[in-house]
């Protein structure tokens, strides 16, 4: 019984990152959200928002650095695991198209609102796909070194990955900046809000994958890999590809 019993107490697993990670993304969601958009007020959304964001990111990074240096309990459990986590974002981001789609039926022929720039940009969406897919392509090479047991091919595919989500969010960002210069922010109308929100959600999807890939690639360099967790990486960063299809094709061009 004791050996039993000591043999069970030493598989438990302690770790700060799930309390980090949580704090990070109270930072970050609702409270930055609410400091701006609510009580408008920008500085302390700028406050919450530099707190939140490296908060985030270290909770992922350790967790998932947690993963590639630990043996886990259940070998093998987190590609069958990780799809029940993306059905459950799949339900969230069905409650915001679901919004959407009400207000967007009941307007009918007052479509768009009042407020929305009569010209909005439709090739930025359409550039923004092709680096999501491109990411997408880039990460499929990736995985394929890995494979194969070649790291560095593995690191530097990772890296060209990355630099197509950052410049994906830097188009998010660009196209927030010019949109807001047109006052049409998430408070200006139906239309914004739901703009904003949906978009804006897609892309907080965009920065925890990238902080997943970061996480996968730092030990990369030291030698270190788990095919489980980049196989997961690349599963979770490719539902986030396939959702922006539906994000651009309703909130951009219906």
């Amino acid at each position: 019984m004791s050996h039993s019993t000591t043999e069970h107490a030493h598989h438990w697993e302690v770790s700060w990152a799930p309390m980090v990670l949580t704090a990070g993304i109270l930072f970050l969601v609702p409270l930055t959200f609410a400091a701006y958009f609510v009580y408008q007020n920008e500085l302390n959304a700028i406050i919450f928002a530099g707190i939140g964001t490296p908060l985030v990111l270290i909770g992922i990074s350790k967790w998932v650095s947690e993963g590639l240096t630990q043996k886990p309990l259940l070998a093998g459990v987190s590609p069958s695991a990780l799809p029940f986590f993306i059905i459950s974002e799949v339900f969230i981001f069905l409650g915001l198209f679901a919004s959407y789609w009400t207000m967007r039926l009941s307007a009918g022929e007052n479509w768009p609102p009042a407020g929305t720039p009569e010209h909005m940009n439709l090739v930025l969406p359409l550039i923004m796909t092709v680096l999501l897919v491109g990411s997408s392509l880039t990460y499929h090479v990736a995985e394929h070194h890995l494979d194969h047991d070649n790291l560095g091919g593995f690191r530097s595919w990772l890296m060209l990955t990355m630099l197509l989500g950052l410049l994906f969010l830097g188009c998010t960002i660009y196209e927030y900046h010019h949109l807001l210069g047109m006052n049409f922010g998430p408070s200006t109308n139906a239309y914004s809000s739901a703009f904003f929100s949906i978009t804006g959600f897609h892309a907080s999807h965009v920065i925890v994958g990238l902080g997943i890939f970061a996480a996968v690639l730092l030990p990369a360099f030291a030698g270190k890999t788990n095919k489980y967790f980049a196989f997961c990486a690349g599963l979770y960063w490719h539902f986030v590809d396939i959702v922006w299809f539906f994000v651009a094709s309703q909130v951009y061009y219906w």
